[in-house]
């Protein structure tokens, strides 16, 4: 294991919501996560809360160990509050550094032509988080461990755009602190050989006041921490960008209604859900653009060419 202390870890920058999305690749490239503050306005995180209460109040407990029976959780969010998918998925600065970051370029000949196909990025997960009072500290882990990504040890001036396999989003709906349960990540650990472990003492914590965000690059260390408090919860929003030919995190069409997709959403956030095709080929249904499961038999000739 590499000889590490936390005042040789990266420091973790702020931006307001206005920033450059250049500067906060930059900085994602560096750290591996940026807080942003003053993302989303408050009569905004209202409408999410009154949309997904009612699923937090009827979610059970975790089979399992990954997160502490105190935790609550909401899946499917696109077909459950257009509200949150409009605010928080399709924020235009996380958007645009996923756009940055996960669109994937390719070359491929067609006989004597050259041909570039290019695979935009598509919604990995939604999932909201409600951690109440005696949650214990979820463990450190990679969320491109379900993509099996391999990593080797690298600078940050060795970085390369495509490293990654995502990037998470977090927003805060209520306060958020070390106390209640602010998500923990170790800055630079996107950097780290693949085998190297965490360790808990290098973790940073993301507070952030209700509309603040935290960005952060799949492959670093991170967890949900312990809600200490007596009577405080912890509620994130969040959501997982992924390039556009891998397989999605959560199923996305299984986890909401075709209906709803197509009532909510225009083709662009359509797309973003999933209903589009990774160029070259893949993804088709019926060899035309997945959308045609929205609108049947409105949708034929619309596709388009899948090269």
């Amino acid at each position: 294991m590499v000889a590490r202390l936390p005042s040789d870890l990266p420091k973790v920058k702020e931006f307001p919501a206005s920033a450059n999305p250049d500067d906060i690749v930059q900085a994602l490239i560096r750290t591996g996560g940026v807080v942003i503050r003053n993302v989303i306005p408050q009569e905004t995180l209202d409408v999410i809360e009154k949309d997904v209460r009612p699923f937090i109040e009827a979610d059970k407990p975790w089979k399992g160990d990954f997160f502490p029976p105190e935790t609550r959780r909401v899946y499917g969010l696109a077909g459950k509050s257009p509200t949150f998918f409009k605010s928080v998925v399709a924020n235009p600065l996380y958007q645009a550094v996923c756009s940055k970051m996960l669109t994937a370029e390719y070359k491929s000949w067609l006989g004597q032509k050259l041909e570039t196909s290019i695979s935009r990025p598509q919604l990995n997960n939604t999932i909201v988080f409600s951690i109440n009072p005696g949650a214990r500290a979820q463990e450190l882990h990679r969320d491109d461990m379900i993509h099996h990504n391999v990593l080797t040890a690298i600078t940050a001036d060795q970085y390369k755009i495509g490293r990654d396999t995502g990037i998470g989003w977090f927003v805060a709906g209520k306060k958020t602190t070390k106390a209640n349960g602010a998500t923990r990540f170790i800055p630079g650990s996107h950097l780290w050989d693949q085998m190297e472990p965490p360790r808990e003492e290098l973790a940073f914590f993301a507070e952030m006041n209700p509309g603040d965000g935290f960005m952060m690059l799949s492959s670093c260390f991170h967890g949900g921490s312990a809600n200490t408090t007596r009577d405080e919860e912890r509620l994130i929003y969040s959501c997982f960008m992924t390039k556009g030919y891998l397989r999605q995190e959560e199923n996305q069409y299984l986890a909401s209604p075709l209906e709803k997709i197509r009532e909510y959403y225009d083709a662009d956030l359509q797309k973003l859900i999933g209903y589009q095709v990774s160029s070259p080929f893949l993804g088709w249904l019926d060899l035309d653009d997945p959308r045609k499961a929205l609108y049947g038999g409105d949708w034929e000739g619309k596709g388009g060419d899948l090269y």
